[in-house]
């Protein structure tokens, strides 16, 4: 039998830590007297009791960690965060379903951005807080996992980023806690930075604050119901772009970076390989656009890259209806869905290492074709890439399509239409957050959907930000034999 205490031990410390984070919520609507303070404190008691309860019992209990209970572990910690962290909107003066408020919480999570909820202009503050909390949370819990967990499980091709000094498995622990400490510093830190960016662009700090954790965390979640199109403003935009390029990018590069080797951020690859893929798509995209005539040059092409940027890195804000741009722009922002952004940043998707190494597959092999006995090797970064890499990669990438497969079939069984299911689940396994159509489009959102299908979306959310593997692993009768 696995050995469940370590992995109830850290779940427990991360409950006690999302126990406290409810906190912060409730002081904002204390201070300004709104009831929901009461709310948010009941359910920051009750997570706090689980989580310490479950820490207390299990302590001392991390001498071992093998790859299986890392695999629990990962998935639990999701599912236990999103289970509690659901509690606030269950309870709140929303008057929603306890489906509906998982499947806000598990949006925010995975920072995904997708929303039951309607006129946010007038919801309470706490909970707008806390939506944006949830997934400036979620989004360092995937940079943390990305760099110290993935790797070693070596889940779609991620052992490409093994940390020196992170080779064993009773190194897991120790590493993720030396990992996190420096990240935290930075995510925190660019997160401070883009708040006061977003201040000096003319938000007020309440929204400025919450925009910032969800422009990091590349998810998406806003204070308004017209999300960015709301504050009608370049100069907001244009920080969300450069904060939501920032959240896509790899976040160990800016470590070097901040220790003096500010070359390595465009010296590697991958980086140059999302700036040219984002370029190709806004030229696309500048392409597809039909507009009124006597439009400005410079609002057109804010409008093109700001859109292009938020549903290529996932993150999910939106200043117009894209889909109704052309029909061209319906297929292009449904390519994008799925793109994502760099491994080890906030951002989903497939990842744009992925697609290098797809890349450098189908080179060598039409290499092959032309000369025979040539010898052609597959590299990423200078590097030739290991076999495993090749494969897990090709296996991610089928079973990825595959699960974006059943999930809108799934849907199209409950009878929603086809752009609709199409693109909701795209969006959900791809952590994305709007789809297309009117329904769930960038003018729409999941509160009319049946709850059968918000808890297949809620599903597919958790495989598109774990990784696919590391959940579906479960479910295989071998993980469970001794």
């Amino acid at each position: 039998m696995i050995d469940m205490r370590p992995v109830l031990l850290v779940v427990g410390v991360l409950l006690a830590t999302l126990g406290c984070a409810m906190m912060l919520p409730a002081l904002y609507d204390l201070t300004i007297g709104n009831e929901d303070w009461l709310i948010f404190a009941a359910a920051s008691m009750l997570t706090l009791f689980v989580g310490i309860g479950l820490a207390f019992a299990n302590r001392g209990r991390t001498a071992s960690f093998s790859i299986k209970q890392a695999f629990l572990l990962t998935n639990l910690s999701w599912l236990a965060m999103t289970a509690f962290g659901a509690l606030p909107f269950a309870w709140s003066q929303l008057e929603i379903s306890y489906t509906d408020a998982f499947f806000e919480a598990m949006s925010g999570i995975t920072t995904t951005g997708a929303t039951v909820l309607t006129k946010l202009d007038e919801a309470p503050p706490g909970i707008l807080l806390w939506r944006g909390l949830l997934q400036w949370l979620g989004g360092l819990g995937i940079i943390v996992m990305a760099i110290s967990v993935l790797p070693l499980l070596q889940v779609g091709g991620m052992q490409l980023f093994r940390v020196e000094g992170f080779e064993t498995e009773g190194k897991i622990m120790p590493r993720a806690t030396q990992i996190a400490g420096s990240l935290s510093a930075l995510y925190f830190g660019a997160t401070c930075l883009c708040a006061a960016s977003y201040v000096l662009a003319g938000m007020n700090v309440f929204d400025a604050v919450v925009h910032s954790m969800t422009t990091i965390a590349t998810g998406g979640f806003s204070t308004r119901d017209a999300s960015m199109a709301y504050f009608s403003s370049p100069a907001i935009e244009f920080v969300a772009v450069i904060f939501m390029i920032v959240g896509s990018l790899p976040f160990v590069l800016y470590l070097r970076a901040l220790r003096g080797n500010a070359g390595t951020i465009f010296a590697d690859s991958q980086v140059r390989w999302f700036f040219g893929a984002l370029a190709i798509f806004t030229v696309l995209a500048w392409l597809s656009y039909e507009t009124a005539l006597g439009e400005p040059l410079e609002t057109r092409l804010l409008t093109i890259v700001f859109n292009v940027t938020s549903i290529m890195t996932g993150t999910g804000y939106a200043t117009t209806a894209y889909d109704n741009w052309s029909s061209m722009a319906v297929v292009l922002f449904f390519i994008l869905m799925f793109i994502g952004g760099c491994s080890g940043s906030t951002s989903c998707g497939i990842k744009i290492f992925r697609f290098q190494v797809i890349f450098q597959t189908i080179r060598c092999r039409l290499q092959s074709l032309v000369y025979p006995n040539g010898v052609f090797v597959e590299e990423y970064n200078g590097s030739p890439i290991p076999d495993t890499v090749t494969s897990a990669v090709m296996g991610f990438f089928f079973v990825f399509l595959l699960c974006f497969a059943v999930t809108a079939g799934l849907l199209s069984l409950l009878g929603l239409d086809l752009i609709t299911s199409l693109s909701a689940a795209a969006s959900a396994v791809a952590n994305v957050g709007p789809g297309l159509g009117a329904t769930v489009g960038p003018a729409g959102n999941y509160a009319t959907l049946p709850d059968a299908a918000k808890w297949i979306l809620s599903f597919a959310m958790l495989l598109g930000r774990l990784e696919i593997f590391t959940v579906i692993v479960l479910f295989a009768p071998a993980f469970w034999r001794a």
